[in-house]
């Protein structure tokens, strides 16, 4: 076989230009440099993307599942169907194995009332603090799908004028009986509510009244 040229170089600014299909590069250190560095692994091809990291024991893989268009982390040098942790388009991880976490912090919102009516959206977290300035109405909205546990902390602080809160007919409460909620000024409730359905049934939970 003849010698041939596996790079093709820019003869103006020697920059490597091209290494052909065929070939590879090998380098013990590859370095990207410049005011705004980047790689791009693919070319909007429909086929998987992947950097894999070639283990004495274990490959390991970091790799785009073209079908799905999901961001993938998972054992060996194939994108796999079960990979560990998931991205989705809507940057919703996943992770399919155990996890642990030296600290896990919840995601704090402060939900506002408008025209009598607060809505707890489940997309932004899982803590929520709201003070009551009228009486207001809640709605849950946005919880995983059927089959996925959802729960979220409601801290209540209590207005000057002792306001009224109406809970979702969702709500399943203990008894079928809704608490009622503190009256004085500033006094702090905190209620608990978990869903694995999708939001049809929230079962509800007094965690604590006229805390202040």
């Amino acid at each position: 076989m003849a010698d041939r040229y596996a790079l093709v170089v820019d003869a103006t600014n020697n920059n490597i230009k091209e290494i052909p299909a065929a070939d590879r590069l090998v380098a013990d250190n590859l370095l990207l440099s410049g005011t705004t560095p980047t790689l791009t692994i693919g070319d909007a091809g429909a086929e998987d993307t992947k950097i894999v990291f070639d283990g004495n024991a274990q490959d390991f893989y970091i790799g785009l599942d073209d079908s799905a268009d999901d961001l993938l982390i998972g054992l060996g040098s194939a994108v796999g169907t079960t990979p560990a942790i998931s991205i989705d388009e809507n940057q919703d991880v996943v992770v399919s194995q155990e996890f642990r976490a030296v600290s896990y912090n919840d995601t704090y919102v402060a939900p506002t009332s408008s025209s009598n009516a607060t809505t707890i959206n489940c997309e932004t977290g899982n803590y929520f603090k709201h003070t009551l300035t009228e009486n207001t109405t809640f709605t849950f909205s946005n919880p995983p799908a059927s089959g996925t546990g959802f729960s979220f902390v409601l801290h209540l602080i209590q207005d000057s004028s002792a306001r009224t809160v109406t809970w979702p007919n969702s709500v399943d409460w203990a008894a079928a009986t809704a608490p009622t909620i503190s009256t004085g000024n500033g006094d702090d409730d905190f209620f608990v509510f978990a869903t694995s359905d999708g939001g049809t049934i929230w079962y509800g939970f007094t965690a604590g009244q006229a805390m202040a």
